[in-house]
């Protein structure tokens, strides 16, 4: 199935044999302190900068009903952000108190943001439409 858009993504979720987890991962983007001029021009308008995590979040596909209700969620943290990245894994064990996969697939995620490696990640802009990044 290819994934479009977020419902795309809550569907294809939805639609595996084992119950799955969806991880958030928000990032703000942001240019350097020293940034050349067109850097920061470049920034203004939406392209380039460093992103930097955030806000972690995980959720169960039936915790989610769209985006809008994600973005609503994110927005009463006071964290402000550009791009969220996701990510899924098999829930066996979401229900227990210490979740250290989740843990550490938050980790892995946070890491690969900051070396910007983030293919294998969807990533979504603040409205809710998929972003695709591309080497500058």
């Amino acid at each position: 199935m290819d994934i479009t858009c977020f419902d795309d993504l809550l569907q294809a979720a939805r639609l595996q044999p084992e119950p799955q987890r969806l991880l958030f991962v928000f990032a703000a983007s942001s240019v350097p302190d020293d940034a050349t001029p067109q850097q920061m021009a470049s920034h203004a308008r939406g392209e380039g900068g460093e992103l930097t995590p955030i806000l972690c979040v995980d959720k169960t596909p039936d915790e989610l009903d769209t985006f809008a209700a994600l973005a609503e969620e994110s927005r009463r943290t006071g964290q402000d952000w550009h791009v969220v990245f996701v990510a899924a894994m098999a829930d066996q064990t979401a229900y227990l108190p210490d979740n250290k996969d989740v843990d550490q697939a938050f980790q892995r995620m946070t890491q690969m943001i900051k070396y910007g490696t983030v293919s294998s990640l969807l990533a979504f802009d603040r409205t809710g439409e998929p972003i695709l990044f591309s080497a500058a």
